[in-house]
């Protein structure tokens, strides 16, 4: 294991209310009722709780699931206090099969930078669970708080990160940065030694339509941590491959064989209808969201709205024999095709928006400007030491593998082609933005599985930092190069890179990211396990940028 810093527990919530209190206030679902639709395979009624997110300085979007006979007109109300004495928004939403008994609803007319309870109410006077939600802040703002969550694999472990999040109470925002759902098939990833026996997975096949991916979606949301934390703060969330299919991009994905699973425009189409039908989420491929004057947070779609598709080092080196003809192939590859200044992994207009948005928040006088993402943004090349630490004991696939990342790193190119490492030209476009609009930038990303801070430049100047996640349950570096120890691997990959100022490479849980006018610090949690339920944590480290100095304290 990492050595990490132990710290004191953080302060609790200002909100005063207890997790037990709001689980204590929840009105009774349905019972449950037998039917052969898949839809009804979790129960009738309210099914899976509710849940909030886009909060804006006076509204909030308010989502929960209503299984009735056909659609069911419910309504909405939002108050101050836990007891409803007074309503202080309320409307009607519709749970539709069309849109698999899912309800969404804006509330609207809110006060900012203030928390409120809301619920949903059915014909038949059943109620939903209470829920939690806030509104962001607006003008002068002195702290800000964000719960960050990546990559949760359902059959790996328990939602324990979820979990804790919820019990510390002492986040205004949860943030979830992709891979929210996993696409595979039972058995495939995890492997069926791998796999949790009681985290049972439905469908058990690959999802390819619409109904697979609704079922996946119930399932997971049936998870009482997951539901726990949606019930009690709002999320911002964007997706990553796996809600669609492994390295994914706009015009196909990696796991997406034509031949046999039909059309990848089709199965886009139901894997966006459906993360829209589930998620607490508005129907806009990116947004902001103003933090008053504090910070600007900047929710980007890097995976399906204008994604060329990613290169493959092994596709590079096939047919080469001889390490001279690897050599060429990759420093040809690395001039020319990997260096292409038009390559896309936003797209034109995303990009655009990019660039106008982040000069706009700055020219606003906003501290902060964050960027809500998937990938890493940070440069990673494979320490050309680590085919020495490998040893005898890894797969032979690994091993191949590696020595095309280690001749990859000797000719100037990274680890991770799905990475931002994979459209150099996008991402210098994105710095200079960054650096023409003197934006504080902060990167947030997941996708990896493993935890991270880089300090970023381009061109000798220092234009923000990036603050990577771990993974909730899906498995890093640890699961396929056990014969390293974690903290030789680690020190390996920061030694070799840079701008990599620190990395767990073995831990699983989420991390905090609190905002001030003077500094951000950044909380890296590890949780103690997911093989069983626990919050117990295993440790922590932190990491702080003062306001304007563009670069980590660790």
């Amino acid at each position: 294991m990492i050595k990490t810093d132990t710290m004191a527990r953080p302060a609790p919530s200002k909100t005063g209310l207890t997790r037990r209190g709001i689980f204590a206030l929840a009105g009774a679902s349905a019972a449950i009722a037998a039917s052969p639709s898949h839809a009804r395979s979790f129960g009738s009624g309210f099914t899976h709780s509710v849940a909030s997110g886009e909060p804006q300085a006076n509204s909030v979007l308010l989502w929960t699931r209503f299984v009735g006979e056909g659609e069911t007109d419910l309504e909405w109300q939002v108050s101050e206090s836990a007891d409803f004495a007074r309503t202080v928004s309320e409307g009607r939403a519709a749970a539709s099969p069309n849109r698999d008994y899912c309800a969404k609803a804006i509330a609207s007319g809110l006060t900012s930078d203030r928390w409120y309870y809301y619920r949903f109410v059915a014909p038949d006077g059943s109620i939903s669970p209470v829920g939690r939600t806030r509104t962001l802040p607006q003008g002068e703002t002195d702290r800000f708080r964000l719960a960050v969550f990546s990559c949760s694999n359902f059959a790996f472990g328990w939602f324990n990160a979820y979990a804790h999040a919820a019990e510390a109470d002492d986040c205004d925002l949860a943030v979830h940065l992709g891979d929210y759902i996993y696409e595979y098939e039972a058995g495939r990833y995890p492997s069926a030694g791998q796999a949790l026996e009681r985290r049972m997975l439905a469908p058990d096949n690959e999802i390819v339509t619409l109904t697979d991916y609704r079922l996946r979606y119930a399932t997971y949301r049936a998870d009482r941590d997951l539901q726990r934390l949606h019930q009690l703060v709002p999320m911002i969330a964007v997706w990553d491959d796996h809600e669609s299919a492994n390295d994914s991009w706009k015009d196909g994905a990696q796991n997406h064989q034509p031949e046999t699973e039909g059309s990848w425009d089709a199965r886009k189409a139901a894997a966006k209808r459906v993360y829209r039908e589930w998620m607490p989420v508005s129907d806009e491929p990116y947004a902001q969201y103003d933090i008053g004057d504090l910070a600007t947070l900047f929710r980007l779609d890097t995976r399906l709205e204008g994604r060329e598709e990613q290169f493959s080092l092994q596709k590079v080196l096939d047919g080469k024999t001889s390490p001279q003809e690897m050599v060429a192939a990759l420093e040809a590859f690395r001039d020319g095709a990997w260096s292409d200044p038009e390559r896309q992994l936003l797209g034109a207009a995303q990009e655009q928006w990019l660039a106008d948005s982040l000069a706009a928040s700055t020219a606003r006088g906003t501290t902060w400007q964050v960027l809500v993402q998937q990938v890493l943004i940070g440069k990673l090349a494979s320490p050309t030491s680590l085919l020495d630490l490998l040893g005898d004991g890894v797969p032979p696939f690994v091993r191949d593998r590696f020595m095309a990342a280690n001749m990859a790193s000797r000719a100037g190119l990274p680890l991770n082609m799905d990475a931002w490492d994979g459209y150099p030209a996008a991402r210098e476009r994105v710095f200079d933005a960054a650096l023409a609009a003197d934006a504080n930038l902060l990167v947030l990303a997941g996708d990896t599985h493993n935890a991270w801070a880089f300090d970023l430049a381009h061109d000798g100047a220092r234009v923000g930092v990036e603050l990577g996640t771990a993974s909730v349950t899906s498995p890093g570096f640890e699961s396929y190069l056990s014969t390293i120890p974690a903290n030789t691997l680690a020190k390996a990959v920061v030694e070799a890179n840079d701008e990599l100022k620190w990395a767990d490479t073995s831990q699983r849980g989420y991390m905090t990211v609190e905002l001030t006018q003077a500094r951000a610090t950044t909380e890296y949690r590890f949780l103690d396990g997911i093989r069983q339920r626990s919050t117990l944590l295993a440790g922590t480290k932190r990491a702080t940028v003062e306001a304007g100095s563009k670069a980590l304290t660790l």
